[in-house]
């Protein structure tokens, strides 16, 4: 390059205006040009002026106003009002104003014009074609105002009318379903305890034994304060073990215990004898019994008992109810009444744990044939168990029917209309082989009130907590359960497994007690 040629300044150009020089920015659009449609003495060619170029010393530089800014990298300046495109409107921006925005994706062209010295303009871009419209522009036709299609009109009032048979027909079922359902009818209160105290001496007896209950259950009860007590106004029965009493070792082993105040006819249920040789241990753990003294009993009537389960393995809460006097003999023939009963096995455990409560009917002309398995009934807590708090377990009794259920009526688990004879009811063969000897049955209930009997006699209540057992209330091969019922070591088998079950039960006695908080009884009035 000559030395006589204009010095190109790369990227950045220099303009010199009265002293002063400018220096575009590089941070301007790259789109924005600046063309000179009249020649230039200053290094143009082509008519165009070569925005970069060192001007002609020998002409004077046109005086640029102070708000002209470079637009970009090969961009002069602007000494008129810059118009800009945006979206489809033309706006005009003042020069006074020192920054100019171009709209991103359309060209810019600054064209220099003869006549008017620097006059901006603007390179359009292509118009977007239209698309075509859609607009109905004719009058729309409307056949079915003038013509009515039959099998429309006839579907249109169908819908109607099956709606309309839908809740007819329901709302027949709900008043056929209200006036079938079974009423107790006029009840007269009998007891209500709020165990604001624990009265023994009027309305409560404790049952204190060591006699297994006909069940064989692994506890002792007793009228120990550790093991039934009233606390703010409820009632707590609590398992505790032997061992905390007279050691380990004595459970299993060479000792000797008499329980106190033992309510047992029989001696023998009334003391124990531990011996390694022999098999037999002290019952593992102490709990309670108690039952309602006259005159708190009721024939037909109703009882309500707000009350919390235990949790832990093998423990057995219940509540439920014995006739006064055994009129149609031992037990089962004159009956049993289960209002709840439960096992405190968690839910993980196959046969029902404490997330299932129980209500039944014991009866049966012999003890090893019993018809329970016809009048029985459960119910389950799907979202929690019975054990995380209170729940409400009734029994409705009238000649006519029993009921059985968990805070409604609409939750029964046992619903037993007396409308056949409960011998019949049973289907008890007429003749049954008792070892060597065939016995012929009887009806125990022949002489009682019909379809009714063993259920027309006086009963009480009774409020327990029992553990284990050999009556098959646990099933075998359940829940790792570490007995066997026909052992006959069941209950040492059960007690040298204490570490194992004891580490299930809560330290809460919160938690690991039957907890009532109150009791009710009406009877037919």
């Amino acid at each position: 390059m000559s030395s006589s040629e204009p010095s190109r300044k790369p990227m950045a150009a220099h303009a010199l205006h009265n002293g002063s020089s400018i220096t575009a920015p590089d941070d301007v659009h790259p789109d924005l040009d600046v063309h000179d449609r009249c020649g230039s003495a200053d290094g143009g060619s082509n008519g165009v002026r070569d925005p970069f170029s060192t001007p002609n010393t020998s002409q004077p530089p046109t005086p640029a106003p102070p708000s002209i800014k470079s637009l970009s990298r090969r961009a002069s300046f602007l000494e008129k009002p810059v118009y800009l495109r945006r979206d489809s409107h033309m706006s005009m921006r003042s020069a006074s104003r020192r920054t100019v925005t171009p709209y991103h994706g359309l060209r810019h062209n600054v064209i220099h014009d003869c006549k008017d010295s620097l006059r901006p303009s603007l390179t359009a871009p292509h118009a977007k074609r239209m698309t075509r419209s859609s607009m109905l522009i004719n009058a729309v036709e409307k056949p079915w105002l003038t013509e009515k299609d039959a099998k429309a009109t006839l579907s249109y009032w169908l819908v109607y009318l099956m709606a309309f048979v839908g809740l007819a027909v329901s709302a027949v079922r709900c008043y056929f379903t209200w006036m079938s359902t079974l009423r107790i009818g006029n009840i007269c209160l009998v007891l209500e305890d709020n165990f604001d105290t624990f009265d023994t001496e009027n309305v409560w007896m404790h049952e204190v034994s060591m006699s297994g209950f006909g069940n064989s259950e692994f506890e002792m009860t007793t009228d120990s304060p550790s093991n039934s007590f009233v606390r703010d106004g409820r009632l707590y029965i609590v398992p505790t073990l032997t061992s905390d009493v007279i050691g380990y070792k004595n459970v299993l082993n060479g000792f000797t215990y008499n329980i106190t105040g033992c309510t047992d006819t029989d001696p023998k249920t009334c003391g124990a004898v531990s011996n390694e040789t022999l098999g037999t241990v002290i019952p593992p753990v102490m709990s309670a019994r108690i039952h309602t003294r006259e005159p708190y009993t009721i024939k037909y009537g109703k009882v309500e008992i707000s009350a919390k389960l235990p949790r832990g393995d093998w423990l057995w809460p219940a509540l439920w109810m014995l006739p006064v006097n055994d009129t149609y003999g031992s037990w089962p023939r004159s009956g049993e009444i289960d209002i709840m009963e439960a096992r405190g096995n968690s839910p993980d455990y196959k046969a029902q744990g404490i997330d299932y409560v129980r209500g039944s009917l014991n009866w049966g002309p012999l003890t090893w044939l019993n018809g329970v398995s016809k009048t029985f009934g459960w119910w389950t807590n799907r979202r929690k168990t019975y054990a995380d708090g209170f729940h409400t377990y009734a029994f409705e009794w009238t000649p006519e029917f029993i009921r059985i259920y968990v805070d409604s009526r609409l939750m029964y688990m046992t619903l037993v209309k007396f409308d056949e004879p409960f011998f019949k009811r049973g289907e008890f063969p007429a003749v049954v082989a008792n070892g060597s000897q065939y016995i012929q049955l009887e009806d125990p209930w022949a002489n009682g009130t019909p379809n009714v009997a063993p259920f027309d006699q006086p009963f009480y209540l009774i409020m327990n907590l029992a553990v284990g057992g050999t009556n098959g209330w646990f099933p075998e091969g359940v829940g790792d359960k570490p007995w066997v019922d026909a052992s006959k070591t069941a209950m040492r088998d059960f007690a040298e497994k204490q570490d194992v079950w004891y580490a299930t039960w809560p330290q809460n006695v919160e938690e690991r007690a039957l907890v009532v908080d109150s009791v009710k009884m009406w009877k037919l009035c």
